[in-house]
């Protein structure tokens, strides 16, 4: 997506949030770089869901290298026609590509000044362009921070309703090795998401 850089100050806790839907959209965007698993692997977590998955994730990432996850991303996500499992929202809600909910995220995207960058290709409403617009909102990347009511909005419309579910599809799948806490972590942290959205947005 697309950047337009502000100054307006972001509160830490928000940041934070920032940081790990980032770091869940580069994941997912690509195989990741050698530096990206490093980052991954320096990773440590607490005793909650999300920090046990992180640390579980770290754990992987150390025993792994960026060929081997090279190799798994395209077979979950590429493959031979296609991957062993589909990203996106619409295929997700509807079983079809290119459907009614990447229509209305387009909408919502042109309403919230965010437009697809040059290089991407996939549909917009692919898990890692919509983890990455989430950053973009908290941080400011597209004008001025957005208001947590609007993210919420965001959230509940194109994220929740089938996120938790690829990210579950994630943790099991045949070739989830490196992607498997992923999927975990995925699924943790949108559920604190969901829960803190459901009590601080009204």
């Amino acid at each position: 997506m697309s950047q337009a850089v502000t100054n307006t100050q972001v509160a830490e806790e928000d940041l934070l949030r920032a940081d790990l839907y980032d770091f869940l959209a580069a994941l997912l965007a690509n195989p990741p770089s050698k530096n990206l698993l490093q980052h991954a692997s320096a990773l440590s977590g607490d005793d909650s869901d999300l920090g046990k998955a992180i640390s579980t994730l770290a754990r992987v990432a150390k025993a792994t290298n960026a060929t081997a996850v090279e190799s798994e991303f395209n077979a979950l996500f590429i493959g031979l026609g296609r991957g062993e499992l589909m990203p996106f929202a619409s295929y997700y809600l509807t079983g079809f590509l290119n459907e009614k909910p990447l229509a209305s995220l387009r909408a919502d995207m042109a309403a919230l000044r965010i437009t697809r960058a040059p290089n991407v290709y996939e549909p917009e409403d692919n898990i890692a362009s919509l983890l990455e617009m989430m950053a973009g909102m908290i941080r400011g990347r597209f004008g001025a921070p957005v208001p947590l009511q609007k993210q919420k909005d965001f959230f509940f419309t194109h994220i929740a309703a089938w996120a938790e579910h690829f990210f579950s599809d994630l943790e099991a799948a045949q070739n989830s090795v490196f992607y498997a806490p992923v999927g975990t972590v995925g699924k943790a942290f949108l559920e604190i998401e969901t829960q803190a959205f459901r009590m601080g947005a009204d």
